[in-house]
């Protein structure tokens, strides 16, 4: 795999202090820079005053020699480590050294200072290299006589930082490499759940969705590690859910062609007689309708148990009237096998709100599954009952019963409690799933009521119509 991440994220860390350390070091020197010369700015020019309200003031006053006041400024030179001249206002160098044989300064004037009393440079070129260059005007009786200028070198001025600028340096650079530990503990931290990532992408890739991303923390990449698991456990009930797609379409399907195919070889062979033929065959035309609205929601049943919203469409219906039709569609499969349809409805008529056809095929599915676990010449009962502007309806049978541990299981899509029980219950088990889905689409409830070897009662519960006309 190509550590193109890891290794970005390293160079742009090394870019990063290399940058930070230049722009750092630049930022800190010029500042350092401009301290050191503000500072001794203030140092010359104390100085400066000095030398204007004693000695260079006695000079202009006639107190005192030339010769002496030179004297008197060489002492202070030595002290300041700056030179130091006596200028006119013409320009023109009384005491220091300038070089040339002309001590005027060419193109002088005071006012280049402008308000301050200080400015850095080679001091219209009299000197070679950059100085500090500090004045103080020299007054006699309120009149400006002169000025007295002190010259320093900003190389010396900067010797007095350098040792500090480079402890700074040198703290500065420990502390970018202390980041730059740092960080590379968290890029590999960082890197090794994206390689683990990356590690189950490619199994997941292979088809292996059984592995599993330890947690990897409450930050972001725990929150895409917990994505990627729940991606593979999807991805896995998908596959198996591909596998079975056919199994769970005869579910539905098979039933309904079961009582086309069996009512048409009756009337064919003569077991169904003339005079009956009408009334199984509105029968075979209601299942065939009822295949029909199969076939046109089968990608919504395939959306059950899944992320898509069940789109119902609720009307006001009589749930007496759908028991007795779905009943009369396993005539032919309770007279094979001798089992009796008991009905205990309440009252001629029982309007519900609800969906017509995800109900029947509630209905359809909990007989066809009790008829399927029901031993021969036994009963099963379906009653109807009205209780807090509900409508309760229970299929009972007397069969085989649920297992203790699997009545938890028996609403898992694909799961058959007992394969061993006849050739007969056989199915794919999604009928249940898809009645629990169905039911719960209607905010509603159902429950089972089980015991092995004794039978079974299921109970679930749709809303009870309001105004409806009678």
């Amino acid at each position: 795999m190509k550590r193109r991440l890891r290794n970005g994220l390293i160079t742009g860390w090394i870019l990063y202090i290399v940058l930070g350390f230049v722009i750092v070091a630049t930022v800190v020197s010029w500042g350092f820079a401009k301290c050191a010369e503000q500072e001794e700015a203030q140092d010359l020019y104390k100085v400066s005053l000095a030398i204007t309200s004693n000695y260079a003031s006695e000079y202009f006053q006639s107190h005192t020699t030339l010769q002496d006041l030179e004297k008197q400024l060489k002492v202070l030179e030595r002290y300041t480590n700056a030179e130091i001249w006596v200028v006119n206002k013409q320009g023109d160098v009384l005491v220091g050294n300038i070089a040339g044989e002309d001590p005027r300064i060419e193109g002088f004037s005071i006012s280049d200072f402008g308000s301050k009393y200080s400015m850095t440079g080679n001091f219209y070129h009299c000197f070679d290299e950059k100085m500090l260059t500090v004045f103080a005007p020299i007054t006699v009786e309120y009149s400006v006589r002169g000025y007295v200028m002190i010259h320093k070198k900003l190389s010396v001025i900067y010797q007095g930082s350098e040792q500090f600028l480079n402890l700074s340096y040198v703290a500065l650079l420990g502390l970018l490499l202390v980041g730059l530990v740092f960080t590379g503990f968290y890029i590999g931290y960082v890197y090794l759940k994206i390689w683990r990532m990356n590690l189950m992408a490619h199994k997941y890739m292979d088809g292996d969705y059984t592995a599993i991303m330890k947690d990897e923390g409450e930050d972001e990449l725990g929150f895409v590690a917990a994505s990627f698991n729940y991606m593979a456990n999807e991805l896995n009930t998908l596959e198996d859910d591909q596998r079975k797609f056919i199994s769970n379409i005869s579910h539905d399907f098979r039933s309904p062609l079961t009582s086309i195919k069996g009512y048409i070889e009756a009337m064919l062979d003569g077991t169904i007689p003339v005079e009956l033929q009408e009334k199984y065959l509105k029968i075979i035309i209601t299942e065939t309708e009822r295949l029909t609205k199969l076939t046109s929601g089968l990608l919504e049943l395939n959306q059950f148990g899944g992320h898509g919203k069940t789109i119902l469409d609720k009307t006001n219906f009589d749930m007496n009237l759908i028991i007795k039709k779905t009943a009369e569609t396993f005539e032919g499969v309770c007279q094979k096998k001798r089992v009796l349809l008991e009905l205990v409805l309440t009252g001629d008529d029982l309007y519900v709100y609800a969906d017509m056809s995800k109900i029947q095929q509630v209905i359809y599915n909990l007989i066809d599954n009790a008829i399927k676990f029901s031993h021969h010449d036994s009963s099963i009962k379906i009653e109807t009952t009205i209780k807090n502007e509900k409508v309760f309806v229970s299929v009972k049978d007397s069969g085989v019963g649920i297992a203790k541990e699997s009545i938890g299981k028996i609403w898992e899509r694909f799961y058959k409690s007992d394969q061993s029980r006849g050739k007969d219950k056989k199915g794919t088990g999604i009928g249940l799933a898809i009645v629990k889905e169905i039911i719960q689409a209607h905010n509603e409830n159902i429950n089972v009521i089980s015991t092995e070897g004794v039978g079974t009662e299921f109970i679930f519960s749709v809303p009870l119509a309001k105004d409806v006309e009678r």
